[in-house]
């Protein structure tokens, strides 16, 4: 599936639920061998990796209503965070994603449970 997006900024951009937006790392054009691919095969690939940009807010828990008349009904939702921060390198199955294009650059929204991997190194942003 792919969805063209017109718009200025990617920060404007707000992941709903559980939903995680990724940009895909450049897959190589050749095999380790020099063999060139054609881009079926990559489309193809079941897992790919990429670099984590927006994270949802998370699964949310449902409110637990108190009995007492006196008190005020509030409806404040709460969430499960989720794992993924944004500069992480997530590995993630291929076909639960979604592909957006922003900016003549190509984007992926996957659910969390796509994630198999996260790499984190926490000295790149120091």
């Amino acid at each position: 599936m792919d969805l063209q997006i017109d718009g200025k900024e990617l920060q404007k951009f707000i992941m709903v639920g559980d939903r995680v937006l990724i940009k895909p790392k450049n897959q190589s054009e050749r095999t380790k061998s020099g063999l060139y691919l054609p881009p079926g095969i990559q489309e193809k690939e079941k897992v790919n990796s990429g670099y984590v940009l927006k994270v949802g807010p998370g699964y949310p828990i449902p409110a637990i209503s108190e009995d007492e008349p006196w008190k005020e009904m509030k409806e404040d939702v709460r969430y499960v965070p989720l794992q993924p921060r944004e500069g992480d390198l997530a590995v993630y199955l291929q076909k639960s994603g979604y592909e957006i294009e922003f900016n003549k650059e190509k984007y992926i929204i996957i659910p969390h449970s796509a994630i198999l991997l996260l790499i984190r190194d926490d000295e790149l942003f120091k």
